[in-house]
């Protein structure tokens, strides 16, 4: 067949502006379109401004289509395009294609995350004939530092901790020319004229390098490292603490001057072949190691190799990562073991990124430290992901996710402005705007001082770099939670209506936002199951099962209300929750008539445990808790995995997982899980899941000696099996609901999420779970601004006045 011939009338010329929203600035966006645009031979410009990208150009229709297809297709690799917009538009264009200043404005664009050194700078600082072999601040538009060093956008150099170095006449050639990959990458530098890298000692005293085998300040640190040596880093978004993590002496030095008794440290290696003799890792854990995040994988610690048990005492996974900055690169090039790379601070307290606090309080720890002229503007922690029931799963979501806008599921179009200031425990804060959620950096722990103070400066900053300013506030019931007495004095400040938000309403709108789960969908089971949270009748929850939507949950199921005696102290001291849980379950002299042949009765009967009882009879400092975490801590104290103390929040829990037997858990027959039954509280008529028969069973398999690993197998599956029980009950017939939203923190326990996972899918549920946001409180700001921005779009009188605290 004859093709027709063409006529001009078939692609008419165009004039066409191009507005793209999105992570589109500082990440080479610019240069592709230009490259693209001399490709087709387009007329034209682009330019960044306070909104993202906009491309004005002329040309054939067919040829301006194939340029937003090539946009959309084939991104630079850190873009993230939300949305493309054209318009025609009046007037002329120079000849040729350009690329023309920036337009400063209000910020409607979206910083880019720290990103992982790219294969190309990679190979730059290892080719000796490169200029920029060895350069440790090695980036282009594909990677290199961005929130950790920004100020303000637009995101150029003149807003970023680079600007005191001005670029020499190698560096500007490539930073003008639209074909180089360091076209108007802000960050880029040489050995001319860009940050140095220095080895000094702490206290002062010179360095004598004669000593080390080196080749620059930077392999002069390793070679300390190699010798037993522990050095200060100053990183990307802060600085760490390296050792060698093979030698056990120095280790257990950095435990002890570092006060971090036993939260595992985190490790970095060269390549994948070392990590290889540690762990075994499928894809996934491969793609995350080697992804532009780079973050930390935690992987089993099933390799042909050990590494000291003080690296992860108790726990049978690693958390490795690989070289992220040029700087790590260099530093593990001759490094043919792992080190230890963790955060450089005193236990609990923030990573340091001042140049004189790291002197005074890292001094103590380590006598040297490999520092750098470009000041860190953001603090930003080393992310976390997991490998759980099939997926990547971020436990801890920092550098080289954040501050990635997140876009809103369906039917949140018209949400205001919000600003969502988190929980206390592993804090976040959360921005709604334009209808997408800029979820903040891991915090922290808000109760230490400077973690506190850095929250609080962060919350400044954000408004700046995302031009926010909100409308409404969102924050936790808890009354003494200070993120939310923070909300409360910013509400009265600015004349701000305040929205209080369920914790655990809060887990569950995480997930289903998450999930992309449309506003106006029907309610689905959700259950969170964590530590503690403040419930809406004024009691202390943790194992929930509540019937949600983001306007309203109603709880229909809860873990039985157990005692904490001592309040605070119960969190921290395992043996308290056990002992509570006993006397709630068969009271102590039923305990000490069956049992006190047990080592178990000894061990509780050395402590107080007369002056707890006295507390849990006057009602003294003994709130009830239907807590989920409180029930692990007490199975860890039981099996004597972790009695007395835990060392940092959520030890007892990780040791009660990390002992599992895989065998018992995968092979034994769930007849022998431990039994727990679903009666119906007194008084609400509300049904609870009841742990008797489970301790009964488990004491027993104390009294015939069953190892501590078998009994955590099957308390896991006996806890799995009550809780689609649970789900079964409440579920009805008709089905009041199909779909299960899982989170809270006790879903970061790899063996409970994938049981109850599992189990449900067998019972033909769908199941949503975290995967981007954590699902333990670093998720709760995101859920916290999902339910305000749906009652606000629900009540109209919020979205036009600021009104009084409401819930």
């Amino acid at each position: 067949m004859k093709a027709r011939p063409h006529k001009p009338s078939d692609d008419p010329l165009q004039n066409v502006e191009i507005r793209v929203r999105g992570r589109v600035q500082g990440v080479g966006f610019r240069p592709s379109v230009w490259q693209i645009a001399h490709h087709l031979a387009l007329t034209g410009d682009v330019r960044n401004d306070s909104e993202g990208v906009l491309i004005r150009s002329y040309g054939n229709a067919s040829k301006i289509a194939a340029l937003i297809e090539t946009l959309c297709t084939a991104p630079p690799p850190l873009a993230d395009i939300v949305a493309i917009e054209t318009r025609n538009f009046e007037g002329t264009l120079a000849q040729g294609f350009h690329i023309v200043e920036s337009v400063r404005g209000a910020a409607r664009t979206q910083i880019s995350p720290d990103a992982a050194t790219c294969p190309a700078c990679a190979a730059e600082v290892l080719d000796p004939f490169a200029r920029r072999f060895r350069y440790p601040f090695t980036n282009c538009t594909h990677c290199g530092p961005r929130l950790s060093i920004v100020r303000a956008v637009p995101y150029d150099r003149a807003t970023t901790t680079m600007a005191p170095f001005p670029l020499c006449a190698a560096c500007a050639r490539e930073y003008r020319d639209p074909a180089d990959r360091r076209f108007h990458a802000e960050a880029t530098a040489c050995h001319i004229c860009g940050p140095k890298a220095r080895l000094i000692r702490f206290d002062g005293r010179a360095v004598h390098f004669e000593q080390h085998s080196m080749l620059d300040d930077v392999d002069a640190a390793l070679s300390l490292i190699q010798k037993g040596e522990i050095v200060a880093i100053k990183g990307l978004g802060g600085y760490q603490l390296a050792c060698d993590a093979t030698q056990p002496d120095v280790v257990a030095r950095l435990r002890a001057l570092k006060r971090r008794e036993a939260k595992p440290f985190a490790l970095m290696a060269r390549d994948l072949a070392t990590i290889a003799r540690y762990c075994a890792f499928d894809e996934l854990e491969r793609a995350a190691l080697e992804s532009r995040e780079a973050p930390i994988v935690l992987m089993r610690a099933d390799g042909p190799e050990r590494l000291p048990e003080a690296i992860a005492p108790g726990m049978n996974t690693l958390g490795f990562m690989l070289p992220s900055t040029p700087l790590h690169i260099l530093l593990l090039r001759r490094m043919a073991r792992p080190v230890v790379m963790t955060s450089g601070n005193l236990s609990d307290a923030p990573q340091i990124i001042d140049d004189a606090e790291a002197s005074l309080k890292l001094g103590p720890i380590a006598p040297f430290a490999l520092l750098h002229n470009r000041e860190i503007a953001n603090r930003i922690d080393d992310s976390v992901v997991r490998r759980m029931d099939g997926a990547m799963r971020v436990l801890r979501r920092a550098r080289g996710y954040a501050p990635a806008a997140m876009a809103l599921p369906p039917g949140f179009a018209g949400a205001p402005d919000l600003l969502a200031f988190g929980a206390e425990m592993k804090s976040t804060f959360c921005l709604i705007k334009e209808g997408q959620a800029v979820l903040s950096q891991h915090q922290g722990d808000l109760e230490d001082v400077a973690t506190f103070d850095d929250y609080d400066r962060n919350l400044a900053l954000y408004p700046q770099l995302f031009d926010h300013a909100p409308t409404h506030l969102a924050a936790d019931l808890h009354p003494e939670y200070l993120s939310t007495k923070l909300a409360q004095k910013t509400a009265r400040q600015q004349h701000l209506p305040l929205l209080q938000i369920q914790h655990h309403h809060a887990h569950a709108a995480a997930c289903l936002a998450e999930n992309q789960r449309p506003l106006d969908a029907p309610p689905v089971l959700a259950i969170v199951l964590d530590g503690l949270g403040m419930g809406s009748d004024g009691t202390l929850w943790g194992g929930e099962f509540l019937l949600a939507d983001y306007r309203r949950f109603e709880r229909l199921g809860t873990f039985k209300p157990v005692a904490m005696p001592g309040g605070a102290s119960a969190v921290r001291q395992p043996w308290r929750n056990l002992y509570a849980h006993l006397l709630a379950e068969m009271g102590w002299a039923g305990f000490a008539m069956n049992f006190a042949a047990l080592p178990l009765f000894a061990a509780l009967e050395a402590k107080p445990v007369t002056t707890l009882a006295a507390m849990l009879k006057t009602q003294t400092n003994v709130p009830q808790a239907s807590s989920c975490g409180r029930l692990f801590d007490a199975v860890a104290a039981a099996t004597g995995l972790c009695f007395d103390q835990q060392a940092y929040e959520g030890e007892a829990g990780a040791r009660l997982e990390a002992s599992v037997c895989r065998k018992t858990l995968e092979h034994e027959g769930d007849d022998l899980a431990y039994p727990l039954s679903i009666p119906r509280l007194k008084g609400s008529g509300l049904p609870y899941v009841e742990p008797l028969g489970m301790w009964q069973a488990l004491l027993g398999d104390l009294i015939v000696q069953t190892p501590a690993p078998v009994i955590s197998a099957r308390f896991h599956k006996g806890l799995a099996k009550a809780i689609v029980t649970m789900v079964r009950k409440l579920a009805g017939d008709p089905a009041r609901f199909d779909t299960v939203a899982l989170s809270g923190g006790c879903f970061q326990n790899a063996v409970l999420l994938e049981q109850v996972a599992t189990r449900l899918r067998v019972e033909n549920f769908t199941v949503l779970s975290h995967a981007r946001v954590p699902a333990n409180d670093g998720g709760i700001a995101f859920g916290q601004a999902m339910i305000a921005a749906a009652r606000c779009l629900d009540t109209p009188h919020l979205l036009q006045k600021a009104g009084s605290p409401c819930a």
